[in-house]
């Protein structure tokens, strides 16, 4: 998608959402084929574009991270592209809406070469899933019936989608009211910042989402 997409949003708004919002406003609606509105969230194919390129209106900026639909990577060689390849850096995070569990989110690091002995960047990437069970339910919503054979079909293609947020933490720094940071994007920035060793005395001034 060549099309800058943030063009489509008016003047004077940003595109910056909770991780509620992403996994309920935009990736549920585009699991059960509901119309997100506003509709500026793009679909790229990870396997022909490397981070970088996002930049380039492929992907929705906000606030110099980039948001995009994508397919989920059923094996690690589904994470490939041009130059390198994504690889997970923690273990599975949960989403919550309230008490409720909604969605999984999973952080990488993108490295540039040939898995495994590829150089780790300072691109990070959220890939945020849909539970299962919030996939398996039907929309009360919707009035239009469908058959089993179909509906079953189409919680198979549903389960396939993901919704990813991208960014370089070499590209500049946050608003820290702003930025919604989780522990291991804390660590990985710590790790990344050789330079700034006396700034680790700032940890504790950061207030992580409850």
């Amino acid at each position: 998608m060549s099309k800058d997409t943030k063009n489509k949003l008016p003047p004077g708004f940003h595109f910056f959402p909770s991780e509620e919002e992403l996994v309920l406003h935009f990736l549920y609606n585009k699991a059960s084929h509901l119309p997100c509105k506003p509709d500026i969230i793009p679909t790229v194919d990870l396997h022909h574009c490397d981070p970088w390129q996002l930049i380039n209106g492929k992907a929705l900026e906000g606030d110099n991270q980039w948001y995009f639909f994508t397919y989920k990577a059923e094996k690690a060689e589904d994470r490939v592209s041009g130059d390198g390849y994504w690889t997970p850096v923690t273990e599975d995070e949960l989403v919550f809406s309230g008490e409720n569990k909604v969605g999984v989110k999973k952080s990488l690091v993108y490295c540039i070469g040939e898995a495994p002995e590829g150089i780790k960047t300072s691109w990070l990437m959220h890939e945020y899933h849909l539970l299962d069970e919030l996939v398996s339910n039907p929309n009360p919503n919707c009035s239009r019936r469908r058959s089993s054979k179909k509906r079953r079909h189409s919680r198979m293609e549903d389960k396939k989608w993901v919704i990813c947020q991208v960014f370089d933490t070499s590209y500049g720094t946050q608003d820290e009211n702003e930025m919604e940071l989780s522990c291991m994007d804390e660590a990985f920035l710590s790790l990344n910042d050789d330079d700034d060793d006396d700034d680790d005395d700032d940890d504790d001034e950061i207030s992580f989402p409850n």
